[in-house]
């Protein structure tokens, strides 16, 4: 049997948790390899880099689609391989029926559903597969991928609604920032050497926009490489855990946006949350699994804080108390249904509050960023005049 890779979680001595890669034929094997490191493995899967042909082009709203359609097929007690083959035979996408196809061939080899899936991690996603793991271990997997596909296609209408809220003032500065690189490079000074050959005494600001006019001339690739710099510096501080955290500590001072990013942020937590305690996954996994599918690393912070009171013998209603990033009506909420058996029920009700702030506050963005777009175009237009016309009133005046 070849060599595979399989990738792990693990608790060391300490009690904190590990992750990582071990190479190995079989599972047991690499439990073994793990244990010998000092490690103690708690989840082991195999992972296949080979998948990664297979699964090129599927797409978030395909996995969305496939969802639904399995959980309509289940619900009809149709066999899982079956229905994953009729699936595949009626979809139109490659890509897809490549990779629905490969999952079903691996349920028929005897693999268990979310470890066929596994070998897919990077479409599905850790979330998707330890959900599908805990709901097939309880028996609840057509009531769970109902659920899933439901929260699939709202985290994605919430992803779309503030894509396109973003889009409108993001086309209008890119387009004013090349208009005005156009305008400061090849206009102004055009224009300012012809007052200078005429002899008008040039005012400050005009001197100082063909300076930067002659500049942007002579040193555009040192502006391309400083902006190169800049796109590749921010991109390396994004993919680091303090980085990351700088960053969003800065976004959320920024007015309203941080309260879009905070809605955003708990409604994908509350959701995850409820989806994975519904579906039998035990309470710290589905803590760690939020936080992470969150996608805000303050909240993944808080999110480890509370797995290690939780471990420590306290409750969550009082972890929830030292969470900064969760708001008090979610404190409250979480700890009620934590105390009444209900915390799943809570997180949806959490969960789809937030998501209609969100798309509130998304219908609104643009209302709000409209006007001070507007002040920002005119400001910017009426420094690009001034340095032009100033000179040209001299002229005037002189040839008079």
């Amino acid at each position: 049997m070849s060599s595979g890779t399989f990738s792990y979680r693990a608790v060391d001595e300490a009690g904190n948790t590990r992750r990582g890669v071990s190479h190995a034929r079989t599972r047991v094997e690499a439990y073994r390899r793990i244990a010998a490191t000092g490690l103690t493995p708690v989840k082991i899967r195999r992972s296949s880099g080979s998948r990664r042909l297979v699964d090129k082009g599927v797409r978030a709203r395909d996995i969305t689609h496939f969802t639904h359609q399995l959980s309509v097929l289940i619900a009809a007690r149709i066999p899982v391989s079956e229905g994953l083959r009729t699936i595949g035979d009626q979809e139109p996408s490659a890509a897809l029926r490549r990779m629905v196809l490969d999952v079903a061939t691996r349920i028929e080899s005897g693999e268990p559903i979310a470890e066929a899936l596994s070998a897919h991690q990077a479409v599905f996603g850790e979330v998707y597969i330890e959900t599908i793991r805990a709901a097939e271990q309880s028996g609840t997997l057509g009531a769970v991928l109902e659920y899933l596909s439901e929260t699939l296609e709202r985290s994605q209408d919430l992803a779309h609604q503030v894509r396109s809220a973003l889009a409108y003032p993001f086309c209008v500065v890119m387009v004013l920032m090349g208009a005005v690189t156009f305008l400061l490079g090849f206009v102004v000074p055009r224009f300012g050497h012809m007052y200078e050959r005429r002899g008008v005494d040039l005012p400050m600001l005009t001197k100082m926009m063909m300076l930067l006019g002659d500049s942007i001339q002579t040193f555009w690739w040192l502006y391309l490489l400083g902006i190169g710099v800049g796109v590749l510096t921010l991109r390396k501080t994004w993919r680091s855990s303090a980085g990351r955290t700088m960053i969003e500590r800065a976004l959320h001072r920024v007015p309203y946006l941080s309260d879009l990013l905070v809605a955003v942020a708990i409604a994908r937590f509350s959701r995850i949350l409820g989806l994975c305690i519904s579906a039998g996954v035990n309470l710290i996994d589905s803590i760690e699994l939020a936080g992470r599918s969150s996608g805000r690393e303050m909240l993944r912070s808080d999110s480890d804080r509370i797995i290690r009171g939780i471990q420590s013998g306290s409750r969550l209603g009082e972890l929830l108390e030292q969470c900064a990033y969760l708001t008090p009506f979610v404190r409250r909420m979480l700890a009620a249904g934590e105390n009444s058996g209900e915390l799943p029920r809570m997180c949806s009700i959490v969960a789809r509050h937030y998501e209609r702030e969100t798309t509130t506050m998304t219908k609104y963005l643009t209302t709000v960023l409209e006007p001070v777009l507007v002040v920002l175009v005119a400001a910017v237009v009426l420094v690009v005049a001034l340095s032009v016309f100033l000179p040209m009133w001299d002229m005037v005046t002189l040839l008079g």
